[in-house]
């Protein structure tokens, strides 16, 4: 069992950054790939970036590709979205994941992911 806790979100003017944090607990962390997935409101849940267990592969939604960067530490069971050049259309719950059963296979499905935080909220204003 894997607990993700986010942190880092706010209100940031368009154009700014922000930089989010999803600690885990539990010491398999670093044998899970994960993900950092948003909703905003009245929309369905949608990828937004991906990590393999080692960190050396990393997958991103064409919307947030050259903008946002995942990273990972897994000697402080902890990975980043640093998010830069927000737009408004950013403005979502941003939740972290992790998949247990493709540690290296990267995935955007919601359902490939075993694990999920609470989220944290991002708000871009114009």
């Amino acid at each position: 069992q894997v607990q993700l806790v986010e942190s880092g979100g706010g209100l940031v003017q368009a154009g700014g950054s922000l930089r989010l944090s999803c600690a885990a607990s539990g010491r398999a962390f670093s044998s899970y790939q994960m993900g950092w997935f948003r909703q905003a409101p009245g929309k369905e849940r949608e990828f937004v970036a991906a990590i393999t267990w080692s960190g050396a592969n990393t997958y991103y939604a064409d919307s947030v590709k050259g903008r946002f960067t995942i990273s990972r530490d897994n000697a402080k069971n902890t990975v980043y979205l640093q998010m830069n050049s927000l737009k408004p259309e950013d403005t979502a719950v941003y939740s972290c994941a992790a998949s247990r059963t493709y540690p290296s296979d990267l995935r955007r499905g919601v359902y490939d992911y075993d694990y999920w935080g609470q989220g944290t909220q991002v708000t871009v204003s114009s």
